[in-house]
């Protein structure tokens, strides 16, 4: 399926495009050439343009421009780390799988953390312009995808997946917090 048919899909209908994916074979390679790459740059790329070409409007002062080698270090690393952070939260994804009634299924967890993580990704486009920055929280629809994805793909009952949704979400805003503090702490280090 091509991406942006199925970015439309798992945008649009949801709930059908969640019971193709389920059907459809993966890898992890596929998975991550085919969807996960080039999504998860949107973010670093539009943050680096934003950051470097257009600044940060600051009043009475103008726009302040990051220095172009610090939001290149900061693109590359916050590209690395959500590549791997994909990977270590479908990993977590499929550990707590059978606490809540699931089966345990590798590449279906990661097409879980791939799929719902698009609207996320998405919305990243609007750091571009770092005014609109505030509309990336449209990412958050993200969390309503993992919630039709989980039961679906990890064969969660459906009277266990808000557990699980939220057990997923904890895990995940702890990783990815870890992940912010890492990506400031290397852009201090640069500055």
């Amino acid at each position: 399926m091509a991406l942006t048919d199925r970015v439309q899909g798992i945008l649009l209908r949801p709930r059908q495009e969640w019971q193709v994916i389920d059907s459809e074979p993966a890898t992890v390679s596929s998975l991550y050439t085919g969807y996960i790459a080039p999504l998860a740059a949107i973010g670093p790329v539009a943050r680096f343009i934003g950051l470097a070409i257009f600044g940060i409007s600051v009043p009475f002062a103008g726009a302040i421009r990051v220095p172009i080698t610090t939001a290149l270090v900061q693109a590359i690393v916050s590209y690395a780390l959500a590549l791997v952070g994909v990977y270590v939260l479908a990993l977590i994804v499929d550990a707590l799988a059978p606490s809540f009634g699931g089966t345990r299924d590798p590449i279906a967890a990661l097409k879980v953390c791939a799929y719902s993580a698009t609207a996320s990704w998405v919305a990243a486009v609007f750091a571009l312009i770092p005014l609109l920055s505030i509309l990336g929280i449209l990412g958050l629809y993200s969390l309503y995808l993992l919630y039709l994805g989980l039961p679906v793909l990890m064969k969660v009952p459906q009277e266990r997946a808000l557990g699980y949704t939220i057990a997923v979400i904890v895990v995940a805003v702890v990783l990815f917090f870890v992940v912010g503090l890492i990506v400031g702490s290397l852009i201090a280090v640069t500055v």
